[in-house]
């Protein structure tokens, strides 16, 4: 499988744990124990799954600073969901350049999201890039 696989299979552990609120190792170890995934893309999953988690309060600080006029609660989880990976891959994963992280969140929102939502989650995006001073 590849990087763009090993993410959507992130962001959907993302989001169930948005629905949820606890970490879910069954469906963690269920998902990396898939023998389509390399080791690399197995460590990416559980490493973004985990960071996120992790990192969820600091990241969805970050995101209500930049969403525009939206209390979070009011962000699709579709979207927020998306949001948290890529901010958490912008902040904390130096081998993944931001034109990549972008690029591949807006991919997901175009997958599973409104149709509206791929510009927003961009703008959120760009707006974090560009005042938090992230380049790589």
């Amino acid at each position: 499988m590849s990087r763009i696989q090993a993410r959507e299979k992130a962001f959907l552990l993302i989001f169930e744990y948005l629905f949820h609120r606890n970490k879910s190792e069954i469906t963690l170890n269920n998902i990396v124990q898939d023998l389509s995934f390399t080791d690399d893309d197995r460590q990416y999953i559980k490493t973004v799954y985990e960071g996120v988690i992790a990192n969820y309060e600091r990241l969805e600080n970050i995101i209500a600073q930049y969403s525009e006029g939206f209390a979070i609660n009011r962000i699709f989880r579709i979207d927020l969901g998306i949001l948290l990976l890529a901010l958490y891959e912008l902040l904390y994963m130096d081998d993944i350049p931001v034109s990549v992280t972008c690029n591949e969140a807006v991919n997901l929102t175009k997958a599973y999201s409104t149709e509206k939502s791929p510009s927003y989650v961009n703008g959120i995006l760009a707006n974090i890039i560009k005042k938090e001073g992230i380049n790589k």
